[in-house]
């Protein structure tokens, strides 16, 4: 044995008989190497493969470092806990090659548990103890001419092979730095895109010396556009598409359950693994991203006493725990999104601890206007604003009439559901806005769906539009900002 993947293709080779056999596509993903997107559906296997991959990779290349990210540490940790379940089972494979400890019996036990431990670690393959984010395995240098597996030479300790796990964050800002050997992105399609500009120089490095700077990209596809969507169709990427429906594992009725329980676009999304805007999703996803410019923004820092706040409120319905605020900033001729967030009602205290939050926000922006949907339960929370701030303040944009005055001409006019819709696509698609990149905003508006009734009105309905409906009030402040408005 000359090295540590020696040993390893001897562990897979006893292991297969207690591992779950793998699928065709899956046995190709193991032995390809270099770039790979998998586009899958739900539980086919993908985070499987892929920690046995980097199981694999890390071992048979000497000296490497690897780099596992999602878009949040819970996401990372998942599939970083298969690699080290993995590597936990070679450990034991590889002690009990040199012989299982054997108890002195002049020893006390707890004096045996200790060398015992020493034993292990010994003649283990884990450097020190593995960490939440951190695994480092001893560099094998040579087993030397051996005529039996029990005559072990110490290990050289020079150099070590590294897996790391690490949450991407909004920026990437927090893992620059490395030069890495192999990213693995799991649910690569909700990292957001300033991750990749981080991240991307880390691999140039190691591409150009060793052939290696490996780009592993898995995930659900969401929605056209962005880096996992154009890697799936990069030539230098090996690509494989997964649907849910090809995997033997998932029962057929289970998924019949779902295709009627979702609609059409969501299945396509979530189990056949198709990048799709719906045909009736009001913003399409590539212009959400396109307006989606900026990462971050600080009240503290960033706060302009020279511009004007507006903010858009949904409450949250009876029977719904969630309420949303969405904040813009307006300057001279463009306006930008800056602050999103979503509020728990505490329970007895439904409208009052939403008021109280509306206020605590307001201290800090000093809202030129707060518009709320006053359907509801939200007509007793406009009413708590605008004993606080004034009419003039607090407008409820619920559907009913409220009077506008265009200069000389005052009358009634009902703003719809749709004139809000309609006038925040308007300010996308003319480039008058620039949004937070927010992953639950995104989330909100691409969930927002249309379609025209028998008597030809527009309906715009969805599961997740809470946020979005606080969205379009906030924008509302961009077509009313030459009009009056007041409540009659």
């Amino acid at each position: 044995m000359n090295n540590w993947y020696d040993l390893y293709l001897r562990f897979e080779e006893l292991e297969k008989e207690t591992d779950m056999a793998l699928d065709k596509w899956q046995i190709q993903v193991m032995d390809h190497e270099g770039d790979c997107a998998l586009r899958c559906g739900r539980q086919v296997g993908k985070s499987t493969v892929i920690a046995r991959k980097a199981a694999k990779i890390s071992l048979k290349y000497q000296n490497t470092v690897t780099l596992m990210i999602a878009a949040s540490q819970r996401q990372s940790g998942l599939i970083f806990n298969k690699v080290l379940a993995r590597l936990l089972r070679f450990n034991d494979f590889v002690v009990n090659m040199k012989g299982k400890y054997r108890e002195d019996l002049e020893k006390s036990a707890r004096q045996n548990k200790i060398m015992k431990k020493e034993h292990e670690k010994r003649w283990g393959v884990f450097d020190n103890m593995p960490t939440k984010t951190e695994i480092r395995l001893k560099k094998f240098s040579n087993w030397g001419k051996l005529e039996s597996d029990n005559d072990w030479e110490y290990f050289r300790r020079d150099e070590e092979y590294v897996i790391y796990s690490l949450p991407a964050g909004k920026t990437g800002a927090y893992i620059r730095g490395l030069t890495i050997d192999f990213r693995i992105a799991d649910e690569a399609a909700f990292i957001p895109e300033e991750v990749w500009l981080a991240t991307n120089p880390m691999l140039a490095v190691q591409k150009e010396k060793r052939g290696l700077g490996w780009d592993i990209l898995l995930s659900t596809p969401f929605g056209k556009g962005g880096f996992f969507y154009n890697c799936c169709y990069d030539k230098d990427y090996r690509h494989w598409h997964i649907s849910s429906e090809m995997c033997p594992r998932i029962p057929r009725d289970y998924l019949a359950k779902e295709k009627e329980r979702l609609n059409k676009a969501e299945y396509a999304q979530e189990y056949l693994a198709e990048f799709t805007d719906d045909f009736n999703q009001f913003f399409p996803t590539s212009l959400i991203k396109k307006c989606m410019t900026f990462m971050n923004w600080d009240i503290e820092k960033d706060h302009n006493p020279n511009a004007s706040y507006y903010m858009g409120m949904d409450p949250a319905r009876y029977g719904q725990d969630e309420a949303a605020f969405v904040a813009g900033e307006m300057l001279r001729k463009k306006y930008k999104v800056v602050y999103c967030d979503e509020k728990k009602k505490i329970s007895g205290k439904a409208i009052t601890s939403l008021r109280d939050y509306a206020l605590a926000l307001n201290s800090k922006f000093n809202f030129r206007r707060i518009f709320n949907d006053d359907t509801g339960v939200g007509g007793g929370l406009t009413d708590l604003l605008q004993e606080e701030l004034g009419k003039s303040k607090v407008i409820g944009l619920n559907n009913a009439s409220k009077r506008i005055r265009l200069g000389a001409d005052e009358r009634n006019k009902g703003i719809l559901k749709e004139d809000l819709y309609s006038n925040a696509l308007a300010m996308m698609e003319k480039g008058d806005i620039e949004i937070i990149n927010n992953l639950k905003l995104l989330r909100s508006l691409k969930s927002v769906q249309f379609e025209y009734t028998k008597d030809r009105n527009l309906r715009i309905h969805g599961k997740y539009t809470h946020l979005a409906e606080a969205f379009v009030r906030c924008c509302w402040a961009w077509q009313s900002k030459g009009l009056k408005l007041f409540v009659a």
